[in-house]
C-alpha cells in the first residue's frame, strides 16, 4: 500500500508542477525554486512531515522534498549548534543528494553528446 501512496503523492506533485509550467509564464527554473520554497514552507509549518510519513519517497524525491530536507536539517542542527547550525544544517542534510546530482550530471555530460 505504501508504494501506491508514493506513486499517488509523487504523481500529484509532478502534475502540479506541470500545471504551473503550462498555465503560467514561469520558466522551469522559477518553478523549481517555487517548489523547493513551498516544500520548505510546508516543512517549517509542520505540514510536510505527515506527507512524508504517508508517501515516503513520493514526498521526499520531488523538489518539495528537497525544501523539506533543507529546513529539517537546519532546524536539527540549530538545536545542537545554535545559529551556525541553522546556517550549515541544510547543506549537511542535503550534501549527499547535491554531490550525486553534480557527479552524475558531470558524468552524463562526458559520456553523451547533445544533438545540434
Amino acid at each position: 500500500m505504501s508504494f501506491l501512496w508514493a506513486v499517488i503523492v509523487g504523481g500529484l506533485l509532478c502534475v502540479l508542477a506541470q500545471l504551473v509550467l503550462d498555465l503560467t509564464p514561469l520558466t522551469p527554473a522559477h518553478t523549481m525554486v517555487l517548489f523547493v520554497g513551498l516544500g520548505g514552507l510546508a516543512s517549517a509549518a509542520g505540514l510536510y512531515e505527515p506527507l512524508v510519513n504517508l508517501a515516503g519517497a513520493g514526498a521526499t524525491v520531488p523538489l518539495t522534498g528537497f525544501g523539506h530536507a533543507l529546513v529539517q536539517g537546519s532546524l536539527t542542527a540549530a538545536k545542537g549548534k545554535g545559529w551556525i547550525g541553522l546556517i550549515t544544517g541544510g547543506l549537511e542534510a542535503t550534501a549527499l543528494g547535491l554531490t550525486a546530482a553534480i557527479l552524475l550530471g558531470f558524468t552524463a555530460s562526458i559520456l553523451f553528446n547533445p544533438k545540434g
